[in-house]
């Protein structure tokens, strides 16, 4: 308290100290009023303040330069600064942000790389995941999980030389038509609308057609439907056709066997046999038909009933014949005999076949070169391509075709 009051005294009798003092302490007011303006507009925590640091991992980071402060955001919210960057071993980049508060990451958290600006001045935006995941804690958010923009040069250098030239002529001629826009552009767009209205009836047609195709297949997949509704009587109906074919199949022998013993029925069978022959040539025209409109679905109905009618009727007419033609089987069951005999004289003949084949087997050497030197004798080539060959044939004096000394000198004596 003394020494307070010295201070006082001293101010109040010293010349210009108090001033002096005073002119100090408005300048410190100063420069704090200004510091805080300062740290305001440039960001930044203050040392006493909770700041939270989270590290993710980029493929790369263009633009990115931790001496700019670039900004890091959660849902658009400026909540830090990038402070560091590292690289690391295996080609990836490391982004170390500070954070102004605390706030807890997941570890399905997200971490995106944007420009925020035409000069690609990057900026960090975060997303803290779902709270139903585990915290990341000290980890880092995986490169998995991160992205980066694609810079203009990188598609670019996708491309070769020559497409690069062109790309670069095609952007300096746009900049030239572009200065001729403000005349030439709206007569332009007036003759684009044009064509759209031209082109509108086309479009309006083609919705039309897209509507009946539409109508179309609705009305045929009612058809399948109606269809496959009577599919059981379709198998049913197949099923028993294939029945009586195959039964009149069975007994073909027997009905030609009766035919020729009884010739009264031929005209009958003939009948029965063209009606079939023309259930078989109905028939597929009929499915197709059937398959390919409905309008005619009832109609081919109608005719497939009165077919399998006809076959009925057909089959009834044939239990005659097959009852008259039990008789003539057991007929030939006499020739059946004989011809059991027939066999058993033969089998002594079909007993010496093993020996003459195996008597033809070892002259089979013998044949081969027999074939061989023939075809070679009087083959047209050999192993040097082909030949003109001519055959002189010598015969024997004794062959008449020559003259014989001896024999004519006996017919002289």
């Amino acid at each position: 308290m003394n020494r307070l009051s010295h201070w006082k005294e001293r101010l109040r009798t010293v010349p210009g100290l108090g001033r002096d003092v005073t002119a100090i302490v408005a300048m410190v007011a100063v420069g704090l009023i200004a510091a805080a303006g300062i740290k305001s507009n440039l960001g930044g925590s203050y040392p006493w303040s909770t700041t939270t640091t989270v590290r993710a991992e980029f493929s790369q980071v263009p633009g990115l330069n931790p001496r700019s402060k670039s900004t890091v955001t959660i849902a658009g919210v400026n909540v830090g600064t990038v402070t560091h960057v590292e690289a690391t071993d295996h080609d990836t980049a490391v982004v170390t942000m500070k954070l102004e508060g605390r706030y807890a990451f997941h570890r399905n958290a997200r971490a995106v790389l944007r420009p925020k600006n035409p000069l690609d001045e990057m900026q960090i935006e975060l997303n803290q995941g779902s709270a139903a995941t585990p915290r990341l804690g000290q980890g880092t958010i995986p490169v998995a999980q991160t992205e980066r923009p694609v810079q203009a040069d990188e598609i670019l250098d996708h491309l070769d030389e020559r497409s690069q030239e062109a790309i670069t002529d095609l952007l300096v001629q746009s900049e030239v038509a572009l200065k001729q826009a403000p005349q030439t552009l709206p007569g332009g767009l007036a003759s684009t609308t044009d064509t759209l209205d031209t082109l509108q009836p086309v479009v309006t047609a083609l919705e039309t057609r897209r509507q009946k195709i539409g109508e179309l297949v609705t009305a045929l997949s009612r058809i399948t439907a109606a269809v496959g509704n009577d599919d059981a009587r379709v198998t049913a109906l197949a099923t028993a056709t294939s029945r009586t074919l195959a039964t009149l199949a069975d007994n073909d022998g027997s009905l030609r066997a009766s035919i020729d013993q009884l010739p009264g029925l031929t005209a009958q069978l003939r009948s029965a046999l063209s009606s079939t022959q023309d259930l078989t040539r109905q028939l597929d025209p009929t499915l197709a038909d059937l398959n390919g409109a409905s309008g005619a679905l009832p109609p081919a109905l109608k005719r497939f009933r009165s077919t399998v009618t006809q076959l009925g009727r057909t089959v009834t007419a044939a239990r005659p014949v097959l009852a008259k033609a039990v008789p003539v089987i057991a007929d030939l069951r006499p020739t059946v005999a004989n011809t059991e005999q027939s066999l058993r004289s033969l089998s002594g003949v079909t007993s010496q076949l093993d020996a003459d084949t195996a008597t033809v087997m070892s002259y089979l050497t013998d044949i081969k070169a027999f074939v061989y030197n023939t075809s070679s004798v009087f083959g047209a080539g050999d192993a040097n391509g082909s030949i003109i060959r001519g055959h002189l044939m010598v015969p024997l004096p004794g062959g008449g075709v020559l003259p014989n000394p001896n024999h004519d000198k006996g017919g002289a004596r």
